[in-house]
């Protein structure tokens, strides 16, 4: 089933009431230093605000679009047997939120037919709503554009890499590669959130974007923002012929950066977008 640009936005805006209706919790919880559980390890917490968040956001899209699917980072799947599906990060950057450190986000991004159609990046600190469909990109309605820096010598690059998993695969080979890029780049920042990272790299905040190891609900919203600003997202690691959102990491740049000249490319392992 397609989905033309006015079914796209129209499910953008459902994304972003349900983003919004999650706002006054995450803002009056913000550096209120809630209680932190773990879920695999000491790297992966979740707050009780995470749970209500998603909750809220369930229930926003289950009034609005009955019968899809909800993917979330906390609750699973659930929802109906349609053909929409939502793909939900309540907090990402829960560290962030957490401690009280401004960079966290919620994601929503939706697809359906193999095509991801629509997404929203809601940062509840600046109330920043990130909205892309298949008709562009904005950021609080206004047109948003992914242009920056076109080498390394000039750029920000924003990454959690290398993370202790990358480390666990090789500790020497992870931090030569790391120490390349520090050298390269002329900033090297670990902000802590894919999805809103890829919003400032669609907005032309951050130049360069690469992770590892994240999830679709991770990226799904932001790996649409950046491709409708007129950036570049690479999948990294996917099975081939699997969704983009499915792959585990992704290299993304703003337009006429030197992705396949860039030092970022070593540490990925990207040796072009034909490969």
């Amino acid at each position: 089933m397609s989905v033309d640009v006015p079914a796209s936005r129209e499910l953008a805006g459902i994304a972003e009431l349900a983003a919004r209706a999650t706002g006054d919790r995450l803002r009056t919880a913000f550096r209120s230093r809630p209680e932190v559980d773990l879920k695999r390890d000491i790297h992966d917490p979740v707050t009780v605000h995470d749970r209500a968040a998603e909750e809220t956001i369930r229930e926003v899209l289950a009034e609005h679009t009955p019968g899809s699917v909800v993917v979330g980072e906390e609750g699973g799947v659930g929802g109906g047997d349609g053909d929409l599906r939502w793909f939900v990060d309540p907090i990402d950057g829960t560290a962030n939120f957490a401690v009280g450190l401004p960079f966290f986000c919620v994601s929503i991004g939706a697809a359906m037919g193999g095509e991801l159609v629509a997404g929203v990046v809601y940062d509840p600190v600046r109330d920043d709503m990130f909205t892309a469909s298949l008709g562009g990109a904005t950021c609080n309605g206004e047109p948003i554009h992914s242009r920056g820096a076109t080498r390394d010598e000039n750029a920000v690059v924003a990454t959690s890499y290398p993370s202790a998993y990358d480390l666990s695969l090789g500790r020497e080979e992870a931090l030569r590669r790391y120490g390349r890029v520090v050298d390269a780049f002329a900033t090297v920042r670990r902000p802590g959130s894919a999805a809103l990272t890829l919003a400032h790299v669609a907005a032309g905040w951050a130049d360069v974007a690469y992770d590892s190891s994240i999830n679709a609900w991770d990226i799904a919203a932001g790996l649409l923002l950046v491709r409708q600003a007129g950036g570049t997202y690479v999948p990294l690691g996917g099975e081939p012929g699997g969704s983009d959102w499915e792959a585990p990491g992704y290299l993304a740049c703003v337009e006429g950066f030197d992705l396949a000249g860039s030092v970022i490319a070593e540490a990925a392992d990207y040796k072009g977008l034909g490969a």
